[in-house]
């Protein structure tokens, strides 16, 4: 996608007095009726604020969990507050009652939050009543949630077919990073790709190896791979019965001139515990029957610095040890300083993104130092899976 194809904000010319219908994310953790993190939220500001300062009717549409009927704990009404807070400025909710007429009283400039999409039957199946029942509310429709555009649902995928359709500014700095990153890269490219199974990123690996030039395999997955090359990897974490598979990356990326980068030496223990006694640093043929590798030793961890010092574009999706962990976390957070670096002197474009990925960066404190970081799960899987998104491909018209 190096030619925008998709239309953004600054293209909707003078929407005072209309009604834009806005799909964010405020898909947000709560505890106790209280937001636990307000990311997803303070992601939604941008294009909300300047559509309502431009004199739009906001009209937020949301899902919130993962509801079978309607109930008052998945409202998104619990979500206003929040949202106001972040935004700075009034927020009114709308139940839908009334429909066009539970909005009439809605003046430009001000923002409601539309009842939780999944409380309609048809919105997970883009049900056409559903989009009818959305599409009257609005004259314009922006799509400003790439975490949900993995969805074919009526209100990410749609409503574009129905509205005027526009990405909003959290989708467009989404896609143009990820253009950045896979679309349209400079080279040489690597891939960080870490996680506990290969069984859940095989298609993130198999389709990697054909785009980037170093793919670096890390946390439990990396254990699946050195079994395949013959390791004995003790009572690790490993997808034996995956090895084959393995074997067959192994020869795609050979194919593709893609060096494929596996820990060789480790830090070891009998058992998985912060700071255990039986804690080591080996090789990686070193590993004992009784013991499971958990982190990329030292010396690994100084050769992937520079690997990445030769790079100009990183992609990364998943850890390299059990960052939860100490002293498991070592290997991640050196990588995250060292891409934070190379990525504030300007010799590397570093996109991250999933959930434990996430939580590594902010762990290191280097999150604001990315060049991007996506807080989408399935939908940034999806992405460097090679797939279309249907959300995204709806926006291209």
């Amino acid at each position: 996608m190096s030619e925008r194809a998709f239309k953004t904000l600054d293209e909707m010319g003078d929407v005072t007095g209309k009604r834009v219908l806005v799909r964010e994310d405020l898909n947000v953790p709560m505890a106790d009726g209280h937001v636990t993190d307000d990311t997803r939220l303070r992601a939604a500001v941008p294009t909300v604020s300047e559509l309502a300062d431009k004199g739009a009717i906001v009209l937020v549409l949301a899902h919130f969990g993962r509801p079978k009927t309607p109930s008052p704990e998945l409202s998104t009404a619990q979500l206003v507050r929040p949202f106001s807070q972040v935004l700075g400025r009034p927020v009114r909710y709308i139940d839908w009652e009334g429909d066009i007429e539970s909005t009439a009283t809605l003046q430009p400039g001000d923002i409601a939050v539309l009842e939780n999409t999944r409380f309609f039957g048809g919105e997970e199946k883009n049900d056409p009543k559903v989009i009818d029942r959305f599409a009257a509310l609005g004259d314009f429709y922006v799509n400003d949630a790439f975490s949900a555009a993995h969805r074919a649902h009526a209100s990410t995928e749609g409503l574009a077919h129905r509205l005027p359709a526009f990405a909003g500014r959290q989708m467009e700095a989404e896609l143009d990073a990820l253009d950045k990153a896979l679309g349209n890269p400079e080279h040489p490219v690597a891939a960080v790709v870490g996680g506990a199974k290969v069984s859940t990123k095989l298609d993130v690996l198999k389709h990697l190896v054909g785009q980037v030039d170093h793919l670096i395999i890390g946390g439990g997955m990396a254990n699946t791979f050195l079994a395949a090359r013959g390791v004995n990897v003790g009572k690790s974490l490993c997808e034996h019965d995956l090895t084959g598979t393995a074997e067959e990356i192994f020869d795609a990326a050979e194919k593709a001139n893609c060096t494929i980068h596996l820990p060789y030496d480790v830090v070891v223990s009998k058992e998985f515990a912060a700071n255990p006694p039986s804690l080591r640093t080996c090789n990686v043929h070193e590993v004992a029957e009784d013991e499971m590798i958990l982190d990329v030793g030292p010396a690994a961890s100084e050769a992937l610095a520079d690997v990445l010092k030769n790079c100009r574009t990183l992609v990364w999706n998943g850890p390299l040890g059990a960052f939860e962990t100490k002293p498991f976390d070592t290997a991640t957070m050196a990588l995250a300083h060292t891409v934070a670096a190379l990525t504030k002197e300007g010799s590397l474009v570093s996109v991250a993104g999933g959930g434990d990925t996430v939580a590594a960066l902010n762990q290191a404190g280097v999150s604001g130092e990315m060049t991007f970081v996506s807080t989408a799960g399935g939908a940034f899987l999806e992405w460097m899976e090679g797939k279309a998104l249907p959300g995204v491909a709806a926006l291209h018209g």
